[in-house]
C-alpha cells in the first residue's frame, strides 16, 4: 500500500495557530518504519490482503461530514443492514424519526465582506457548537440493561453513555440527550433513563460495516488487535465492552445546575489517569474508499477522525494522539473541537 500524500497546507486564518499547535511536525505521515527496518513479522503488523486498495490519490482533509452529535446505539453485532434507520423496529430507526424535519432552504443572499476579516477556516476542522445534524451509528457493544429491548447509547463529544432506551423513547431520548441546542454537560429536564460519564480515557470507533464495505470489515478486526496490543503495550487497559457502572446516574445529581456542569467537568479531568480505552465497532460513518476509518474520541471534547489507517499506523496513533493529544495531518480526515484557544494538546482544558 502506498504511503498517503500529506494534506494540502491551509490558507492562514485565525485558526491556524491553534489547530498547528495539536499537530505533530515530526510525525507529518505518522507511518511506521517498520517496512524498512525490520520484516513485518518481527514487528507483529499484520497485513492487509493484495485486494484492499484505497483511494491514496484524493484529498483526505475534509472528508468528513460535521455534526453536533453522534450517538453509537448497543446492538451486540458487528456488521448490520445496508440502511441502519430504514430497519424496522430498532432504536437507530426511531431515532431517525423522531429528529424534527429539517427547515426548508432559504434563498442565497450575498454579503460583502472585508477580505482581510473573511479568511477561510481550516478545511476539515470543525466546531460541533456550529451544526445541528445528529449521526446515527450502531456499535458492536451491548447493552448494559437486564431488558433485551432497552439499549445502551453512547453521547458523543458528550462523553456520555446513557441506559436503559426503548425504541418508544426515541422521543424523550432526543428531548434530553441529542436535541442540537441541549448544552453538552446536560439539560434539567428530566428523563427516566440512567446518564453516567464515560469511565475511558478514549473511545476508538472502527468501522466494520460489511454490508456497505467489505474492506472495513477486513480493517477493524486488524486495527482492534493493533490498537489493544499497542495500548496494552503502554501500560494501559483496552476493553470492547462496557461494564457495568456503580456510581450514580447523573440524573439522581441532587445539585444546582452550575454545581452539576462542575461535577461532570470534574470527572472528565480525572479520565486521562485511569488509562482505559474503549474500543468500538460501528456502523458505515462514510468515505469507505479511505478505510480503514478510525475515529477518536477524547474526555476533553476533541473528535479526531483518522482514515487510510493499517496496523503498522496503530502505535503512532496511540503514542502521539492518545498519549500525547497531537494530530497527525497526514492520516487527519478532519476534526472536531480540536481548535481551541489556549489548548497546547487535544487533553488541555
Amino acid at each position: 500500500m502506498s504511503t498517503p500524500p500529506s494534506p494540502r497546507p491551509a490558507s492562514p486564518s485565525p485558526h491556524s495557530t491553534i489547530v498547528v499547535s495539536v499537530l505533530h511536525p515530526a510525525k507529518m505521515g505518522g507511518i511506521c518504519h517498520c517496512r524498512s527496518d525490520l520484516s513485518d513479522r518481527q514487528a507483529g503488523h499484520a497485513e492487509y490482503p493484495r485486494r484492499f486498495v484505497v483511494d491514496c490519490d484524493s484529498t483526505l482533509l475534509g472528508s468528513m461530514k460535521p455534526f453536533r452529535r453522534q450517538i453509537v446505539i448497543s446492538t451486540g453485532k458487528s456488521d448490520w443492514d445496508y440502511d441502519i434507520t430504514a430497519t424496522p423496529d430498532t432504536l437507530a430507526a426511531a431515532v431517525a424519526q423522531a429528529q424534527p424535519p429539517p427547515p426548508p432552504p432559504t434563498e442565497p443572499i450575498t454579503i460583502e465582506l472585508d477580505e482581510k476579516a473573511s479568511a477561510p477556516l481550516i478545511p476539515g476542522v470543525f466546531s460541533s457548537l456550529d451544526y445541528t445534524r445528529l449521526s446515527i451509528l450502531n456499535g458492536s457493544h451491548q447493552t448494559l440493561s437486564a431488558e433485551e429491548d432497552e439499549q445502551t447509547c453512547l453521547v458523543l463529544p458528550d462523553y456520555t453513555v446513557v441506559v436503559g432506551v426503548r425504541p418508544s423513547d426515541a422521543p424523550e431520548l432526543w428531548r434530553t440527550a441529542l436535541d442540537a441546542s441541549i448544552p453538552r454537560f446536560g439539560t434539567s429536564q428530566s428523563a427516566r433513563f440512567a446518564t453516567h460519564v464515560l469511565p475511558f480515557a478514549c473511545v476508538i470507533l472502527l468501522c466494520s460495516h460489511k454490508r456497505r464495505d467489505n474492506r472495513c470489515a477486513i480493517s477493524a478486526p486488524k486495527l482492534e488487535n493493533a490498537f489493544m496490543r499497542s495500548l496494552e503495550a503502554k501500560g494501559w487497559t483496552a476493553h470492547t465492552q462496557l461494564e457495568h457502572i456503580v456510581d450514580p446516574p447523573l440524573e439522581k445529581f441532587s445539585g444546582t445546575a452550575e454545581e452539576k456542569e462542575r461535577h461532570i467537568a470534574d470527572e472528565l479531568r480525572t479520565l486521562p489517569a485511569t488509562k482505559r480505552a474503549l474500543i468500538l465497532r460501528n456502523s458505515h460513518i462514510g468515505g469507505h474508499k479511505f478505510s480503514g476509518n478510525c475515529v477518536l474520541y477524547l474526555p476533553s471534547g476533541s473528535c479526531i477522525w483518522y482514515g487510510r489507517v493499517t496496523p503498522h499506523e496503530v502505535e503512532s496513533i496511540v503514542e502521539n494522539t492518545i498519549l500525547g493529544g497531537l494530530v497527525l495531518p497526514t492520516l487527519l480526515r478532519g476534526g472536531m473541537n480540536i481548535s481551541r484557544p489556549g489548548c497546547p494538546t487535544l487533553h488541555d482544558w
